[in-house]
């Protein structure tokens, strides 16, 4: 019988060689130093040259990502845009608080007198300015100094009627400093309110100047009031309380959040228990409302 561990002479050979092998690669590997001696010399004139074209590279990009300004109407700079433009929000919130008012800044002046940004932030915005045709109109025609409204003759021999309500683009154009873009505006927001319900909603047409208002409604006057579709706010959606002229957003969430605490409304002069409510607009934001 064979020993269990038995190898042929070749086998034995083929052992040996593979032992001789490995012992002369570890006599390699330990009297060898296969790690690099060579020291590399770097000019430090030239790093430093290829850390500028670096760094320049870096700033050209930067220059091609930057945010680039288009002309806009500064009444609706968001709060995002006036932080890129350089203002704070104290002033951004100045800006939304009087359009709150339903009121527009007209010029770069007026833009900072609302505002009260500094002069060399204005420097930098004021050219990106872009304001609406009629108003670049309105700067051009200039009334001579001696003008008065007081004295100004209607050509209304020729109107339709004296219905402000009824009075189409050619009435208005009678009064003399209603061009088309102002006459236009009249009968766009007359549309919007159903009808003007209060003369001083005449006030509100954006660019109406207070004479020229006074001079139509010396001519026109409500004499039929409009018919006005009122809305029930016990049952109303979201979206139909904001359609109201006179709510904006911020006054639309108050009233629904009152309108969740009372359940319902017993009546509409409730809308004073919201704190916050502009008590000054309620006579014409219950044009458009009630509570049943």
């Amino acid at each position: 019988m064979r020993p269990h561990f038995w190898y042929t002479t070749n086998q034995r050979n083929g052992i040996l060689f593979l032992l001789a092998i490995i012992f002369i690669i570890q006599l390699l590997y330990h009297f060898l130093n296969f790690g690099n001696q060579e020291i590399l010399a770097f000019n430090q004139d030239k790093i430093n040259s290829l850390q500028h074209q670096i760094d320049s590279l870096h700033q050209h990009d930067l220059a091609i990502k930057k945010f680039k300004i288009y002309p806009f109407n500064p009444n609706y700079i968001s709060d995002f845009k006036g932080y890129q433009l350089g203002m704070n929000t104290k002033q951004i919130d100045r800006l939304l608080a009087f359009r709150n008012k339903r009121l527009f800044v007209n010029s770069a002046k007026e833009f900072q007198q609302v505002t009260k940004i500094s002069d060399s932030l204005l420097n930098s915005m004021s050219p990106y300015f872009k304001f609406p045709e009629w108003i670049q109109k309105k700067k051009k025609r200039r009334y001579d100094k001696n003008f008065s409204y007081h004295t100004i003759k209607h050509n209304i021999s020729d109107i339709s009627t004296n219905d402000i309500n009824k009075a189409n683009k050619n009435d208005f154009l009678s009064i003399t400093g209603v061009d088309d873009d102002l006459s236009d505006r009249i009968i766009k927001y007359r549309s919007k309110l159903q009808g003007f319900s209060i003369p001083e909603q005449l006030f509100e047409v954006w660019g109406i100047h207070r004479e020229v208002g006074s001079q139509i409604l010396e001519v026109f006057s409500i004499i039929e009031k409009p018919v006005i579709d009122k809305i029930n706010l016990n049952t109303a959606s979201f979206k139909e309380v904001l359609s109201n002229p006179y709510i904006n957003y911020e006054l639309c969430v108050k009233i629904f959040d009152y309108r969740d605490e009372v359940a319902e409304l017993q009546s509409i002069s409730e809308l004073k228990n919201i704190k916050g409510f502009p008590n000054k607009k309620y006579n014409r934001i219950v044009l458009y409302l009630h509570a049943q």
